[in-house]
């Protein structure tokens, strides 16, 4: 999959494809609060492209645990700083391809706090359209690994999306649903982001490109 172009900001004409890259950074927990200024604490975070924030979160089943929300509005964290990671040159078809593509990799059953987290998945956007990294210290935690998973609380080491949607809609039409087949409408069925709500904001789940449907970036 290839990279998106980097925006040169020298370049002074109007490109309606040109877009901000940003990092949002959330706490975990309140212990933040002290050992983020050594360099060290248990951190979420998200990329906000085109006025959304991306994340990645567990759920149960093998399909995307890739989601959308309002950016610096995840629920469940306690929002604590954002980083400028420049701009890209892509347009909203191909960024939607791009995410698309990215959550057949991250199903929300894979999700692990050390090796697989929402950190991780950050990363991997970034590096993918811009061939660079996000910041080493926002995920310490995941490269001292099992030196400190022993010590993490429970709650910490099984981080989950705050509220699975109602049903995700997989490959071949088939569903994971609380609801039977006939109370979900065909808008539903077509729309790639399915919804659920915590509290009032909306969480959108991503639905994974199909793995004969995955596009090569150009």
């Amino acid at each position: 999959m290839g990279k998106g172009k980097v925006s040169n900001s020298s370049h002074n004409e109007s490109n309606d494809n040109e877009t901000k890259l940003v990092l949002n950074i959330y706490d975990l927990t309140p212990m933040n609060n002290y050992s983020y200024w050594i360099g060290f604490g248990i951190f979420h975070s998200g990329i906000e492209v085109r006025g959304k924030e991306y994340g990645f979160g567990a759920h149960d089943f093998s399909i995307s645990g890739v989601f959308e929300v309002e950016p610096k509005c995840c629920p469940g964290f306690s929002y604590r700083c954002s980083i400028s990671l420049g701009r890209i040159n892509m347009s909203s078809s191909d960024f939607r391809a791009f995410i698309e593509n990215l959550a057949s990799d991250y199903h929300g059953n894979t999700y692990h706090l050390i090796s697989k987290n929402c950190n991780h998945f950050s990363d991997d956007i970034v590096y993918k359209l811009t061939g660079k990294h996000i910041p080493r210290w926002v995920n310490r935690l995941a490269r001292l690994g099992s030196l400190f998973s022993c010590l993490l609380p429970e709650s910490l080491q099984a981080t989950r999306v705050k509220k699975v949607p109602e049903y995700h809609q997989i490959e071949g039409n088939e569903t994971l649903s609380t609801t039977t087949p006939s109370e979900i409408d065909e808008t539903e069925q077509e729309n790639p982001l399915l919804s659920s709500k915590d509290g009032s904001v909306d969480i959108n789940f991503v639905k994974a490109a199909p793995s004969d449907c995955k596009a090569e970036m150009p």
